[in-house]
């Protein structure tokens, strides 16, 4: 699977064909081709084509909500440049972590933690995070609410060839 950039042919079905996908990833070639106007053959292997390139992921997103995780917090993390490695390993092998990113810094890190309750989620801040080696917690910031998520994010319209009002 190769990633790529904005260079590839992507054109207004191809989009289209996404944000069907968008709404609902478990519709079928053949009920998009209705939707788009094209062959079902065709939603397909553009599918696949997409799929193949990387420019899209079918998978299934859990909400957190569902299974009682409603407190949310990104969290600022200065790491030992030293132990990096076996840092990164460890925390991506907590599953209160979402999202796990480098910072702006060379030993910057940013967290998401989702957490059932405030008690679960001070454990982490006062106990987890600074009991692994080479770790420090520089700040953090509760999230009250997710205005919108990656599984909701589009590419505009303009990467797939489609002129709008607005990009005129």
């Amino acid at each position: 699977m190769t990633k790529q950039s904005s260079f590839l042919p992507f054109d207004e079905l191809d989009y289209a064909i996404l944000q069907q996908l968008n709404k609902n990833a478990r519709a079928s070639a053949v009920d998009i081709a209705r939707v788009v106007n094209a062959n079902e053959r065709t939603v397909r292997k553009r599918i696949d084509r997409m799929v193949e390139l990387g420019a899209v992921r079918l998978t299934a997103i859990v909400d957190p909500h569902f299974f009682g995780y409603g407190i949310s917090v990104d969290i600022f993390l200065e790491i030992d440049a030293d132990q990096e490695a076996s840092i990164l390993g460890h925390l991506q092998s907590i599953p209160s972590i979402t999202y796990l990113a480098y910072g702006h810094g060379t030993t910057d890190i940013s967290i998401e933690g989702r957490f059932k309750d405030s008690e679960e989620m001070r454990h982490f801040l006062r106990h987890v995070l600074p009991g692994i080696p080479g770790v420090s917690v520089k700040g953090y910031a509760l999230v009250p609410g997710i205005l919108r998520n990656i599984d909701e994010w589009m590419p505009p319209p303009e990467d797939f060839g489609i002129t709008t009002k607005d990009s005129d």
